[in-house]
């Protein structure tokens, strides 16, 4: 999965909270949990399993472009609801845009540079360039196919933690090292080897440093590949979540270039992308977790 994905939906949903029960649809706690494998895999087992039960790593090296649409839940009962396109682009860039009271966001990376558009109440858009701590974490993304998958060749280092219960799941611990030298844990279903829960450290508007938890739900098989439909995060001590729901994917699309260059401003109309995406519900195949 995506790393980039983890801010922004921050950047689209302020105020980011605790995990502090399942989603709906999500495995909780279990009465029983399934007994833990005895031998240990190796790092590089652990990561072929994985890539195994995404669908398999060559499958995964064809898909060139990428694209999500759906909406991001967020405040009290997930009350808010943001629409929300997402375009990936090998190697690294990125296009996420939402609407918010008919008024468009949009945050553009283009594997060097990064740019934010954001609506004003003057009626012309703000555009800002990303920060180098932004630069670095969409770097971090490393690619659509997240950070396991050729991580040496990504400049991701792996090491394994042990075996941790996830909700009532044994997972395999990893800690990895990304290209920026940050530190991110993640947890791997010992039983489905599809990726449980990750964390990465966090600092708010105000400096104070934390960690973002980001748990992947609801996975199911389109077109041969097996992805989380639900990506939710939480921070903090409020016992709200903000909810990523994928609702129609496309894989390979075709992208105009402009799409990951510097936003125009002014402008008074908005081009947008137009995506022939699948819905997950038309031919998807449920994965257990």
């Amino acid at each position: 999965m995506n790393r980039v994905v983890l801010s922004f939906v921050a950047a689209a949903c302020m105020g980011l909270a605790p995990l502090a029960r399942p989603a709906n649809g999500a495995a909780g706690p279990a009465a029983a949990v399934p007994a833990v494998p005895s031998a240990m895999p190796t790092v590089e087992q652990l990561i072929a399993r994985n890539a195994t039960a995404r669908g398999g790593a060559d499958a995964w090296r064809k898909i060139q472009t990428m694209a999500w649409t759906g909406h991001i839940e967020s405040g009290p009962g997930g009350i808010a609801r943001t629409p929300f396109l997402m375009m990936f682009k090998r190697p690294l860039a990125t296009r996420f845009e939402v609407l918010t009271q008919g008024q468009h966001s949009i945050r553009v990376f283009d594997g060097s540079g990064g740019w934010k558009l954001r609506p004003q109440t003057t009626g012309l858009p703000d555009l800002k360039d990303y920060s180098a701590e932004e630069i670095s974490y969409a770097r971090d993304a490393v690619a659509l196919d997240g950070p396991l998958l050729d991580h040496q060749a990504k400049g991701v280092s792996v090491t394994m933690e042990g075996i941790d219960p996830v909700e009532g799941h044994p997972a395999y611990h990893l800690k990895l090292k990304l290209p920026s030298g940050q530190i991110h844990d993640d947890w791997i279903d010992a039983q489905s080897f599809l990726e449980l829960r990750y964390d990465r450290p966090n600092r708010n508007v105000a400096g104070v440093k934390g960690v973002v938890s980001v748990y992947y739900r609801n996975y199911q098989t389109i077109n041969g590949l097996t992805l989380p439909l639900l990506v939710e995060t939480g921070v903090g001590t409020s016992p709200y979540t903000d909810k990523m729901v994928i609702e129609k994917i496309a894989f390979n699309p075709t992208f105009d270039a402009t799409q990951f260059a510097r936003p125009f401003v002014p402008h008074r109309g908005h081009n947008g992308v137009v995506v022939n995406a699948a819905a997950p519900e038309s031919g998807a195949t449920s994965k257990p977790q």
